[in-house]
């Protein structure tokens, strides 16, 4: 099906099931521990054994050696995997670094070898006796030394390096207000909970992978390259997903490892990486150093915005695209963004949670701020006035739907905006020093082809098979809210099974394109399947009515099921958007707020309260898109505050690489939560009319909460995370 207009006639518009908050139907498996995550699938495989990952010690140079003697003779070893016996491997398309090093070494932990054993004991300690010799070489692992050599990159995810509207320069000179400042964001982890993790099998020439990943369709082709064998050949199976943030998206040494040590051992194997190989060995959100400068007339109209974003990955990686959401947000004639990037030695950058956006809005939402104080204006009353409902960039493209400004003044009018005091450091409680913050919110809504298979069987139930994933997002429950919508159907009348290799392709589980694209691709399967339905009971297609478990049309109604009653009925269809994008500017819009206090002492900083609104369509499930939404003003908050993979520049790795040393948010550091979805839904987005809200939940969130440390103190900080020791010698005197 391809969607170019709105539809006139939608059943998914009589929101009788979707619109509604509504429970999470694999909520009972996984508080009873027994959804099924990669690793702990222990009846897909017989005779497993497991497999443990050697990590390269150094960062940059060649193994000169490597000594299996001692590690083969160790108790349960059943074969040791490494570059020199794993047989000729093709670098994948979505791996920066070889998945399998050596003798040339990427990165740090970089996998060098797996050692498989009867027992998870028994590789862990077989794996501490390989001896390995190493010639270390230079390498590059400070961003901020590196920038005299970072160069133009290439398009990332069509994304250009470099663009310009007008005469930036001219302008900037000429503005009479202006700001010119420097920001930083550190290098992130991904930190989820559940660890990369897979179990393979061979069956003859056929491989089988249970495993952790984001993207199905993605992850067959990369397996099938790497390996040189054809795609139908590998099957991979994910239903279930305990966290990815971006970090599943791609295969990752634990899939490739566990199929060779697999073929080695001749059984099944199982290899899931420890904390320390998911923070060296798999990917991260780089740093970046930010220069933002902004020029207004006296009343506020920006006359020239200018952004220009540095970041660091390895040879052939890709920026990270902080400039992105500048090119979008605001209005201003005389525009240039630009994105540099430089060699580093480290271990890969690559999508984290809202990729771009996340921190770029760090550094233009602080910058804005400060422009709006320059001005004298209210940074809310800034905002709205620059507001556009066209491409800035491109200005025959207007917006979809741009409801940016409801958004502020929404927000402003719940959190009790006006009793902000607008000069900083002047509100008290006690010894705390208290401020509120804003920021916009923006994150681009991105559609992909998504494909989905249904069936109804005789007794009326409806199952839904597509390889989207569920990476604790709602997933199952949106689509069968979809297919009971359109099939007129309760929902424990549907069946949802996800992530399986072996079903219809579908858009899969990133840049918070998951739920609208795979809904509508089930969409497109159930007008499919009530066609067929309504042909074997000899209705009008176009004329019968779905609702109750029958069909009507008409005085004449039948009951669902009957359509099967002499065998199943299937349906696939995928759903395809032609030329949209080039005809709107579809992007999803909110503002978030924070009231925060400083310690006027120690330089403690608490979140009290904090309220994101959001424009993103229709709203799926009002009830996971909030959960969405409070975990991500939570990474929000912990990148404003404390999340900081600390470099070592001397040896090329990140020092606080488990979770005792990289610190994230808890309980007691997150408070209220409020979460505001303006109602709207957006009909050039698909038959949902609905966007992502998952990224665009923490995007904006961490200057929010740098503002409000501003206004309470009086002290800008540009570099991440606002950690005290920033603070400390600049407080004022406790009165």
């Amino acid at each position: 099906m391809k969607f170019d207009t709105p539809a006139t006639t939608n059943p998914i518009d009589q929101l009788k099931i979707v619109g509604k908050p509504t429970n999470r139907i694999d909520g009972p498996l996984k508080t009873t521990g027994t959804a099924p995550y990669a690793y702990e699938r222990h009846d897909v495989a017989t005779n497993q054994a497991y497999g443990f990952v050697v990590g390269s010690a150094i960062a940059k140079g060649r193994i000169a050696s490597m000594n299996l003697d001692v590690a083969k003779a160790a108790p349960g070893v059943i074969a040791i995997v490494t570059a020199d016996n794993a047989g000729k491997l093709t670098k994948g398309d979505f791996n920066t670094a070889k998945l399998l090093g050596g003798p040339e070494i990427d990165h740090y932990h970089q996998a060098v070898a797996l050692v498989v054993a009867e027992s998870f004991e028994q590789a862990r300690a077989a794996a501490s006796l390989v001896r390995i010799e190493y010639t270390r070489g230079k390498g590059a692992y400070d961003l901020s030394a590196a920038l005299g050599t970072a160069i133009k990159p290439k398009a990332s995810f069509g994304t250009e390096a470099d663009t310009s509207v007008g005469n930036f320069a001219a302008a900037f000179a000429e503005a009479p207000v202006q700001i010119d400042a420097r920001y930083t964001t550190p290098d992130h982890s991904h930190a989820m909970m559940e660890p990369h993790a897979s179990i393979a099998a061979w069956e003859g020439d056929k491989l089988t992978l249970w495993t952790s990943n984001q993207m199905i369709a993605w992850s067959v082709g990369d397996m099938a390259k790497t390996l040189s064998i054809p795609k139908e050949n590998v099957r991979i199976d994910s239903p279930y997903i305990g966290g990815g943030f971006g970090g599943k998206l791609f295969n990752r040494a634990d899939a490739l490892l566990a199929a060779l040590g697999a073929k080695a051992a001749g059984r099944p194997v199982k290899v899931a990486l420890s904390r320390p190989l998911m923070i060296n060995n798999t990917t991260h959100r780089p740093a970046t150093i930010q220069r933002i400068r902004l020029g207004a007339t006296a009343d506020g109209k920006l006359t020239a915005i200018g952004h220009e974003s540095w970041s660091g990955d390895l040879p052939g990686g890709g920026p990270e695209t902080a400039v992105a959401q500048t090119r979008l947000l605001y209005a201003g004639e005389n525009r240039m963004t630009a994105m540099r990037l430089a060699v580093l030695d480290l271990p890969e950058g690559n999508a984290m949670r809202a990729p771009g956006e996340a921190p770029g809005l760090m550094a233009l939402e602080i910058a804005v701020d400060e422009l709006a104080e320059k001005l004298n204006m209210d940074p809310i009353a800034f905002r709205v006035l620059n507001d556009t409902q066209v491409d800035p960039e491109k200005p025959s493209r207007p917006f979809s739907q741009r409801q940016l400004n409801k958004c502020l003044q929404t927000g402003a009018d719940k959190f009790g905006w006006a009793k902000r005091n607008p000069k900083p450091g002047l509100t008290r409680d006690g010894r705390w020093l208290v401020g509120m913050g804003v920021a916009a919110a923006f994150r681009n809504n991105m559609n992909g082809p998504s494909a989905a298979r249904v069936r109804l069987d005789k007794s009326g139930i409806v199952t839904v098979e597509t390889d989207m994933t569920d990476i604790g997002t709602g997933t199952y429950t949106i689509i069968a809210q979809t297919a009971a919508e359109m099939m007129g159907l309760p929902l424990d009348k549907i069946v949802v099974k996800l992530g399986d290799s072996a079903f219809p392709v579908s858009a899969g589980s990133g840049g918070q394109w998951g739920a609208n694209s795979s809904t509508a691709g089930v969409y497109a399967a159930c007008v499919k399947l009530r066609e067929a339905v309504a042909q074997k009971l000899g209705f009008n297609a176009a004329d019968a009515v779905f609702a109750g478990g029958k069909v009507k049309a008409g005085r004449r109604s039948a009951a669902l099921a009957d359509a099967a009653k002499d065998g199943e009925l299937v349906a696939e269809d995928n759903m395809e958007y032609g030329d949209l994008a080039e005809k709107y500017q579809q992007s999803t819009f909110g503002a978030h707020f924070a009231e925060v206090a400083v310690d006027a002492a120690t330089g403690e900083i608490r979140v009290r309260r904090m309220l994101a609104v959001c424009a993103a369509g229709r709203i799926l499930n009002p009830k996971a898109a909030r959960s969405q939404v409070i975990g991500a003003m939570t990474m929000g908050a912990g990148s404003a505050l404390m999340e900081e993979l600390a470099v070592d520049k001397r040896f090329g790795f990140f020092v606080n690489h488990d979770l005792a040393g990289y610190e994230v948010p808890v309980h007691a550091d997150i408070p209220h939560q409020e979460v505001i979805f303006l109602d709207e839904a957006d009909p050039t987005t698909s038959p949902m009319k609905a966007k992502g809200v998952g990224e665009l939940g923490i995007c904006g969130v961490a200057a929010a909460i740098a503002n409000a440390a501003y206004n309470a103190t009086g002290i800008r900080i540009r570099n991440y995370p606002i950690t005290l020791d920033k603070l400390l010698d600049k407080l004022p005197d406790i009165a």
